[in-house]
């Protein structure tokens, strides 16, 4: 099922996500609604807290870069109660979107490796070393479930020369292709 994407403003995006009971549910069927969510929307990645839920999940996809990375590593997977241990490696600089920020692009520098922990939708313990663009989507996604988004990361300048577009997406003043949330007035 699509569900729709909440945006910049709704306070679920700035929440710390809760830890969830990872052996007792069936994630199976919300991670399936994440994963057509995102590509129904065009993404990468997608988080809980982008579909209103404050609960450490998020799913990613990288399949998208092939065409135009080829050497890029793919990888598709849920992350449930997902920690970023270690960060570390060169800076890598790349132009970053997010489907609760619609239609807003910036350079966004971020480690090249990570080696994360994290349960997958069957209860799984993985511990795992990710690089580059997997890198990079698992550690934007991250950021969602500890409360960010990736404007965060940009100088206050910059930020100060974005406050009207995300103005203009907190209100509703922006469109895009797939069902949004904006905060109620």
């Amino acid at each position: 099922m699509v569900l729709p994407i909440y945006v910049y403003g709704e306070p679920v995006l700035r929440k710390i996500a809760q830890e969830v009971d990872v052996e007792n549910t069936d994630w199976k069927p919300l991670v399936a609604d994440m994963f057509e969510t995102m590509y129904h929307a065009g993404g990468v990645g997608l988080a809980a807290p982008q579909i209103g839920k404050d609960i450490s999940l998020f799913v990613i996809d990288t399949e998208p870069f092939k065409e135009s990375f080829p050497d890029v590593k793919l990888y598709k997977g849920a992350f449930i109660n997902p920690v970023i241990t270690e960060e570390w490696g060169e800076d890598f600089v790349f132009a970053e979107g997010c489907l609760s920020l619609p239609n807003l692009n910036e350079e966004v520098t971020r480690k090249s490796n990570i080696r994360i922990e994290y349960y997958d939708e069957n209860g799984v313990f993985h511990e795992q070393e990710f690089d580059g663009l997997a890198a990079r989507v698992i550690q934007h996604e991250y950021d969602h479930l500890e409360g960010k988004v990736f404007v965060d990361h940009l100088s206050a300048i910059k930020k100060m020369v974005l406050k009207r577009s995300l103005n203009d997406i907190a209100s509703g003043r922006t469109h895009a292709a797939y069902k949004t949330v904006h905060p109620k007035k």
